[in-house]
């Protein structure tokens, strides 16, 4: 074990340290060390405190990093700092502070280490060029792209550098579940860890635990247990979305939409076009701009491709596009910037029968690109309740659609502004769903 763990005492549950020592105490060295499981496991805690550890006996530079940050307040940086309290490295009046935590990074006083904080979806570029890592820490890392994996990995050329990664299982396709859990590598050590292999596991999170097992045992197995979601009929598109690379013909009309992130949601743009093979339509989805904590003023170099690299919906200022209508000033500051954007129309039902359009189609084409939208067909939800059952015994399907996984489906809707039909409400419109 690095002299770094010596000096301190550190607690972190057994099953996670062995992915870092071994029985005997020695350090097991991996390019990839992975955790992974539900909440409450101690996965994030139990990192920073290593890093912290690592960096008071050495110089070591540690890039902290996930898929989707626009800002530190983004970051692990608050985890870190947390945890350097827990560990009386400061915020102790009778102590000199070893580390100093400033607004965007983190030094120690005495080794010069440092920990840096970027976005891969935002920062990818200046990641590339980054030199001097012995550590990367991805948090969240469910979402990363293997393009994204592909870039960061070339980045940690030290010797001995190591990338650590945490996430909480969501789809069982995703690329990060794929590479070390579903199909594995040799470069890595991965350890599931869930609640009951945290011996710190606080009261008040079994609380809320054993409510959820109790209230909700679908979402149960995947907040708590660290099991990937469950597809199930109740995903609105299942069997209606297929994911794949196609060539755009030369000359399609394409469609834009936004939907308006608000607080935690994102500012979610996507283009699209409709063609026809054997008689029937068919809606293949292109590009996506999906901008989480996007400041109003940037939002048309979001949708433009100038704000986030690998982001961004081609020839956007010279069609139409169409917006959500709950926001008329930013629709107003849209049209100022140069795009011709607009208000899609809304009435009551109007979700309802965007959907059933959507449905309609023969088949929705989602290139590989446009990583938010297709997880969004993927869970995209009617509400179930798990305490009425249906003919067949299972949880009962209502006819209310989640309001959540939606930003860019929202987006989509409006963008076929004026090709949706009106309804009505009620049952002729849910049986049209259920169909």
């Amino acid at each position: 074990m690095p002299a770094a763990l010596e000096p301190i005492p550190i607690q972190i549950p057994a099953k996670i340290l062995r992915a870092f020592v071994d029985p005997s105490g020695q350090w097991r060295p991996s390019f990839f060390k992975v955790l992974h499981g539900g909440r409450g496991s101690g996965k994030s805690e139990s990192i920073a405190r290593l890093l912290l550890a690592e960096a008071r006996s050495r110089k070591q530079r540690t890039l902290c990093t996930r898929m989707y940050q626009t800002s530190v307040a983004d970051s692990v940086l608050k985890t870190l700092e947390e945890a350097a309290i827990s560990m009386d490295l400061i915020g102790n009046p009778k102590k000199v502070d070893e580390f100093e935590i400033q607004k965007a990074a983190i030094l120690h006083r005495t080794t010069g280490s440092d920990f840096v904080f970027k976005g891969l979806q935002r920062d990818i570029a200046s990641i590339k060029s980054m030199k001097g890592l012995r550590r990367c820490w991805v948090e969240e890392a469910e979402p990363v792209t293997k393009e994204m994996w592909q870039v960061l990995e070339p980045t940690m050329r030290e010797a001995g550098a190591e990338i650590w990664v945490s996430y909480n299982p969501d789809e069982e396709m995703s690329a990060t579940h794929q590479k070390f859990v579903v199909k594995g590598t040799r470069q890595a050590i991965v350890e599931e860890v869930n609640w009951r292999d945290n011996p710190f596991f606080p009261d008040i999170l079994n609380d809320q635990r054993v409510t959820c097992k109790i209230e909700d045992p679908d979402a149960y197995d995947w907040i708590w247990e660290g099991h990937c979601r469950k597809v199930t009929d109740a995903i609105i598109f299942r069997n209606r979305v297929s994911f794949e690379a196609f060539e755009e013909p030369a000359d399609v009309r394409p469609f834009y939409g936004l939907d308006f992130g608000e607080s935690a949601d994102p500012n979610a743009g996507v283009r699209s076009y409709i063609q026809q093979i054997g008689g029937r339509e068919h809606l293949f989805i292109t590009h996506e701009a999906f901008g989480w904590r996007v400041e109003l003023d940037d939002v048309t170099a979001l949708l433009k491709g100038e704000l986030i690299e690998g982001q961004g919906l081609p020839d956007v200022e010279n069609w139409p596009l169409k917006c959500d209508n709950s926001r008329p000033g930013m629709i107003a500051k849209l049209r100022n910037d140069g795009l011709n954007a607009s208000a899609a129309e809304k009435w009551s039902g109007s979700v309802e029968d965007g959907i059933a359009h959507l449905k309609a189609f023969k088949q929705i084409h989602v290139h590989p690109r446009c990583v938010n939208l297709a997880r969004e067909f993927r869970l995209y939800s009617y509400k179930v309740d798990a305490k009425m059952l249906d003919a067949n015994g299972q949880p009962a399907i209502l006819p209310i659609i989640v309001d959540r996984w939606n930003h860019g489906i929202d987006a989509l809707r409006y963008s076929l502004d004026g090709y949706i039909e009106r309804g009505g409400n009620g049952l002729g419109v849910w049986e049209r769903l259920a169909g």
